[in-house]
């Protein structure tokens, strides 16, 4: 049979016709093509695999691995904490509560005006042009909008649904009390560093540099305990603050000191200012604590000082008498007494009682300019005081001493003092003669007694004491007595430098106390700044700084443990 055969090639395929009396199509593949393909499935296949788990890998390291921070954004200072603070008896006075803060990536911001115009919508004083300016700026990585914020304005962004802002949790300070103790505790800046007061001195110890390598938690610190007594730290606040407004003050200031051991058992300056929000309410108008950090003329509480070291050296005696009944002329200066000074021969405890500036400049006249710059360093009113805090000013007294520089620094003009340190001055005088530097740290006596200072004999101080007395219950300081915690002390009505002339009108008035006067204990010093009234519509010391004391200690007292006693006393002749 003879055959007749031809090819067609059509799309890969071959068409063979094969003449055999009948026509037949066959398919013809290349060689090997099945392996090839079986080889390219399992490749494809393995491919898909290695993609799914090189995926899932990298989901589950996303998963279990912290959250990667944006380097610019600053680290974590959640885990950085401030101790609590406490008052002496365990009553919270500071703490850290937990809050966040908003942030956003402005590289990743997709609509900034659509931003700017949802988020000024719930913080409407946030600067639109700024926060526009800075979301635009595609080279930054991180921008801080909004510090601190509450749960709920965290949940107000948060269904916003803004893309590329996000949350840093932070830390907070918070002061239950407010005001009642601002200059004593200070506060703290955003970032939660203490700027002033027992805040700033806690950072100075160490705390600061522990936070800067995240060496601290809120576990590991121990809460700090300051040696007021918040009872009585809210009594002397109210005194001090409603004074301002009773007497039409400029400023008023008080505190409490133990005479044995220096601790600071409470202090207000007003005006003042709120811990957990410095910049409300003027501001910077109450961040000056008057009672460390500001100094005046203390006026005629200075004759305690004269008297003490005219008879500690010995060069009077408190029998001794002086002729009070002319003024004294020194250099063109004349210096008189106020008009209720009784014009005739007095002697020292009546010019203490009578508070005579004839009689203290002639006292001061016999001890002499060496000796008295001498006690007045001794004492601690020429130097700065030395304490926790950080605000502490220096005193300032004369360039250059003169004779009269002398005489009217001996009745409390020309030399300025801060009022907490006249008060530990003063309380030296009353505890037997041993200055002890104040402390706002709970201390005992037998750590009070490693570093005190001898500075007058105890027989000096017990005159001091009975002065304290007589004036408590005749002289100037009746203002101030209160019936069974027998008050003594020494008025102070200083006139006002006001640009470099004293005023015949403005006053510095200040009382220095000791209670109870039968055992003292306690040491305190009110001052207020520029009454216009006070009691009987007078202005001096007696009606102003005295009744201030009076109101403090007729209820403090009971709270410091001082039973009452109402047995009638007298002062007897020394």
């Amino acid at each position: 049979m003879s055959v007749i055969s031809f090819s067609l090639r059509k799309s890969g395929r071959v068409k063979t016709l094969v003449a055999t009396g009948r026509s037949t199509w066959a398919r013809r593949k290349p060689a090997g093509s099945m392996k090839q393909t079986k080889s390219r499935v399992i490749i494809l296949a393995g491919c898909f695999i290695a993609a799914y788990i090189a995926t899932f890998g990298r989901l589950t390291y996303y998963g279990f691995s912290p959250p990667e921070m944006t380097a610019s954004i600053p680290a974590n200072t959640s885990i950085a904490a401030r101790p609590d603070i406490t008052d002496r008896n365990g009553e919270l006075l500071a703490t850290d509560v937990h809050t966040v803060s908003m942030f956003a990536e402005p590289f990743r911001i997709v609509d900034v005006d659509e931003t700017v115009e949802k988020l000024s919508g719930l913080f409407p004083d946030l600067d639109r042009k700024s926060l526009y300016a800075k979301l635009s700026d595609k080279r930054q990585k991180f921008i801080w909008i909004r510090r601190q914020l509450t749960p709920k304005q965290q949940s107000d962004v948060l269904k916003l649904g803004i893309p590329a802002i996000g949350f840093r949790p932070e830390v907070k300070r918070f002061y239950p009390e407010g005001r009642i103790a601002a200059h004593v505790l200070g506060y703290v800046d955003i970032d939660n560093r203490g700027v002033v007061g027992m805040e700033k001195y806690i950072d100075t110890q160490g705390l600061s540099d522990l936070k800067s390598v995240g060496l601290t938690s809120v576990d590991q610190l121990q809460p700090v305990k300051l040696s007021i007594d918040l009872r009585v730290q809210n009594i002397v606040h109210d005194v001090v603050s409603e004074a301002i407004g009773k007497y039409q003050a400029q400023s008023a200031g008080a505190v409490i000191l133990d005479i044995y051991t220096g601790e600071v058992l409470a202090m207000a300056s007003a005006p003042d200012f709120d811990p957990n929000d410095p910049q409300a309410d003027g501001g910077s108008k109450g961040w000056l604590n008057r009672m460390s950090n500001g100094t005046d003329e203390m006026g005629s509480v200075f004759k305690t000082f004269s008297i003490a070291m005219a008879i500690d050296t010995g060069k009077i005696k408190l029998t001794d008498t002086f002729d009070a009944s002319t003024p004294l002329h020194y250099g063109g200066f004349t210096i008189h007494d106020d008009r209720d000074v009784p014009r005739r021969v007095l002697t020292v405890p009546e010019i203490f009682r009578y508070s005579s500036n004839v009689g203290t400049g002639k006292i001061m006249d016999k001890v002499g300019m060496d000796i008295q710059k001498e006690y007045l360093n001794r004492f601690g009113l020429l130097t700065k005081m030395q304490t926790e805090l950080p605000e502490v000013k220096m005193p300032s007294q004369p360039r250059v001493w003169k004779k009269i520089n002398s005489i009217t620094a001996a009745f409390g003009h020309g030399v300025a003092t801060t009022p907490m340190q006249t008060a530990v001055a003063g309380a030296a005088l009353i505890n037997g003669g041993e200055l002890i530097e104040p402390t706002f740290l709970p201390r005992t006596r037998e750590e009070a007694e490693k570093t005190e200072e001898r500075v007058v004999s105890k027989s000096t101080s017990d005159v001091i004491r009975y002065l304290f007395k007589l004036n408590g219950e005749q002289g100037t300081g009746r203002t101030a007595d209160v019936q069974g915690f027998h008050v003594g002390g020494k008025t102070g009505t200083a006139n006002k430098v006001i640009h470099g002339v004293y005023s015949h009108k403005l006053s510095f008035n200040s009382f220095l106390a000791a209670f109870p006067m039968t055992d003292p204990r306690y040491m305190v010093l009110s001052f207020i700044d520029q009454p216009l009234t006070g009691l009987h519509n007078l202005n001096l010391a007696t009606e102003t700084a005295a009744p201030m004391v009076h109101d403090i200690i007729s209820r403090a007292a009971p709270l410091l443990g001082v039973e009452p006693d109402f047995t009638p006393t007298m002062v007897a002749n020394y």
